[in-house]
């Protein structure tokens, strides 16, 4: 079984069924799949073949899931990129990974107009040079079965993460990992043919695209995109919709959990509310489940490189719990926590959390250095040090790595350092992640300077090489930082320094 045959399967089981509504469109499973087809064939008219990474550069609207499908049938590599990257984030992305074509979204078309890198180029709405036209390919495309022949064990997807060293990494998946953790969910979080699950955080990103989105293309259930977020219109969704799941991050939850027209909303719809990428505290979760009048607020944990799956908390638990990940892995995975020779930590001891399941990445390409590292004994190595408390349950005290979590997106400070030490006259920086009442975490750069260099100029240079979501909203600007006797800089001091 791959995914594009999960479509076709449900276009002749649910034919008028509704598999997308996205901005007023509202297509059916029996008229994606044809869509799906005559993409599929002009993608291969061409000249895309079997193997080939084709990027996909857009928000959350049906093209993506056009194009998604469309790259798997006939055989190609799916590498959707991130719609907030800038230009030369994408050529990165597209130049690590060879890719051969890419599919942009109009809406954000601007951010790669110039790209020259990439062979076949096709972008959505209006005609422009040197670029294919969407809508021409498909209109002219002939609408014949293609009958794809891949199997669990043949690569599909490529999603590209960043890691500490600044560069990001692409993490393989072969359709055995993603049909492992699309049906965890459907399981876990009774997803059905009924089901309407609302899709307004990025499907570029692992747990909306491979854990929601695709659990609901694996029984057929209804899946409700929007390319944006915003408090309303989330309320606006579910209430138009009448959707039953949702995932999003912590602070979308928080943001709308303010707003006054929640005491008049109609959300009875509603079953699942999911959050992850960040714990929620006993006074966030009571705030959120009072304004949304709900018991089943979800945690989930994981990584994108377990699929992601990791450790679940559900609704009832997080009365006593609420901050913990859980007390268990969900089904088909694994967990345990690891002191540094590999052995199972005693309650209340500190370790590292690895993870065991069919989800698991097979690794990072391009990368077998990184993959060997990634890896012990079979189980992926999460990077992220916790423990067991009395009941079992799984609490994280601190990170290996010094990722960032902010909005429940994970940001990387060794980039963010690069692109600070490459402005003249910054000799040194420190970027780390302070408390954020609202987005868990946000970025704070602290730094050296030979010449007066102001906030406003870093912002702007920053912004000419990274995505607005990575640009430090806090600067400091100090005379230097502080070392240990090896000469490495003490980031946990000057967390101490934010935090006091």
């Amino acid at each position: 079984m791959n995914s594009s045959n999960l479509l076709a399967r449900n276009a002749r089981k649910y034919p008028m069924n509704e598999a997308i509504i996205c901005h007023g469109r509202r297509v059916s499973y029996s008229q994606l799949d044809e869509q799906v087809t005559r993409f599929s064939h002009a993608l291969l008219k061409q000249g895309i073949e079997p193997g080939d990474k084709v990027v996909i550069f857009m928000p959350n609207v049906l093209e993506f899931v056009v194009s998604y499908f469309s790259i798997q049938r006939i055989g190609a590599i799916v590498v959707p990129v991130n719609a907030k990257f800038t230009l030369s984030e994408v050529l990165f992305v597209t130049q690590h990974a060879g890719a051969k074509a890419i599919i942009a979204h109009e809406a954000i078309f601007s951010s790669v107009e110039s790209i020259l890198t990439v062979p076949i180029k096709i972008k959505t709405g209006q005609v422009q040079d040197g670029w294919l036209s969407y809508d021409a390919l498909i209109q002219e495309a002939c609408s014949e079965t293609i009958d794809c022949q891949l199997n669990e064990d043949d690569a599909s997807t490529i999603l590209y993460t960043s890691g500490t060293t600044g560069k990001p990494k692409g993490v393989l998946f072969i359709y055995r990992n993603i049909l492992a953790v699309a049906q965890m969910i459907a399981i876990e979080m009774e997803v059905k043919p009924e089901s309407r699950i609302l899709l307004m955080m990025p499907l570029t990103h692992s747990a909306p695209l491979h854990l929601f989105f695709m659990a609901g293309m694996l029984v057929g259930s209804t899946n409700v995109l929007t390319p944006t977020f915003t408090p309303d219109l989330f309320i606006d969704m579910i209430e138009q919709e009448k959707t039953t799941h949702f995932f999003g991050a912590p602070v979308a939850y928080l943001l709308t959990a303010q707003m006054p027209r929640l005491q008049t909303a109609d959300l009875t719809s509603m079953k699942w509310w999911v959050y992850g990428g960040a714990p929620l505290s006993q006074k966030e979760v009571r705030f959120i489940q009072n304004a949304l009048q709900t018991d089943n607020l979800t945690c989930v944990y994981g990584l994108t490189e377990a699929g992601p799956s990791g450790a679940i908390l559900f609704g009832q638990e997080h009365t006593q719990k609420a901050g913990s990940i859980g007390n268990r892995a969900p089904f088909g995975t694994e967990l345990r926590i690891v002191n540094e020779n590999g052995g199972d930590v005693l309650v209340g001891e500190i370790g590292e959390i690895v993870l065991y399941g069919e989800g698991n990445m097979m690794g990072y390409y391009k990368d077998e250095e990184a993959t060997k590292v990634a890896f012990i004994d079979g189980w992926i190595r999460t990077g992220d040090l916790a423990r067991f408390d009395e009941d079992g349950y799984i609490w994280i005290v601190d990170r290996k790595k010094d990722v960032i979590i902010s909005g429940g997106v994970n940001i990387y400070p060794k980039e963010i350092e690069d692109c600070l030490l490459s402005y003249e006259g910054v000799f040194e920086v420190a970027v780390i992640g302070v408390p954020h009442p609202q987005w868990g975490e946000t970025v704070k750069a602290v730094y050296a300077s030979k010449v007066d260099v102001n906030e406003e100029v870093l912002v702007a240079y920053l912004g000419e090489h990274l995505a607005k979501h990575k640009i430090p909203r806090i600067f400091e600007c100090v005379e230097a930082l502080p070392r240990n006797a090896a000469g490495k800089i003490l980031k946990q001091s000057l967390k101490g320094q934010e935090v006091s």
